[in-house]
C-alpha cells in the first residue's frame, strides 16, 4: 500500500502530471472507492475534472466543470480548507449537491490544492460507509493536495 508521505514525494519528483494514477494511489492509501481531481482553469475560474474513479457515467457531465462555491469541491475551493461529510446520503448542510448522492458513497472529504496561498484545484475522496476523516488523515490529504498543486502550477 502507498503511504501518504510516499505519495506526496513521488508526486513532487514526477516529470509529468499523472492525475489518474495519483488519484488511484490516493484512494488506495486512504482505503476509499471513489474520487475526483479537479484543476482550476485560471481563465474561466471553473474547476475542471482531470481524473475520476467510481463516478457513474450519467454524473460526469455535472462534474466535468464545477464553479467555485458549488458542491463539496467548489466549497473546499472557496474556503481554501478541507470540507467533509460523515454521510453524504443524509447530509443536509447544503454542502452536498443533489446529484452527488447518486454516487452511493457516504464518508467524503475534499481538499483544496493550495500552493503559496493560491488555489490550483481540489482533490476529493470517499468511502462506501459513513466515515469521519480524523485530523491526521485530513492533514495527510492536504499534503497530497499541496503536492498536486505544485504539478498543476507547472
Amino acid at each position: 500500500m502507498t503511504t501518504t508521505s510516499n505519495l506526496s514525494q513521488r508526486i513532487l519528483q514526477a516529470n509529468n502530471a499523472e492525475w489518474q494514477l495519483w488519484l488511484e494511489e490516493c484512494l488506495s492509501a486512504f482505503d476509499c472507492v471513489t474520487g475526483t481531481l479537479h484543476v482550476l482553469n485560471k481563465e474561466t475560474g471553473l474547476l475542471e475534472l482531470k481524473a475520476q474513479v467510481g463516478i457513474p457515467d450519467f454524473l460526469l457531465p455535472k462534474m466535468s466543470t464545477i464553479p467555485v462555491g458549488k458542491g463539496m469541491a467548489g466549497i473546499a475551493a472557496e474556503r481554501m480548507e478541507a470540507v467533509q461529510v460523515c454521510n453524504l446520503q443524509t447530509d443536509d448542510s447544503g454542502v452536498v449537491r443533489p446529484g452527488a448522492k447518486d454516487t452511493k458513497v457516504e464518508g467524503a472529504i475534499t481538499a483544496p490544492m493550495i500552493l503559496e496561498e493560491e488555489l490550483f484545484g481540489t482533490l476529493g475522496i470517499a468511502k462506501k460507509e459513513p466515515y469521519e476523516f480524523n485530523e491526521e488523515e485530513t492533514i495527510a490529504l492536504m499534503d497530497i493536495a499541496a503536492a498536486l498543486a505544485q504539478k498543476a502550477k507547472a
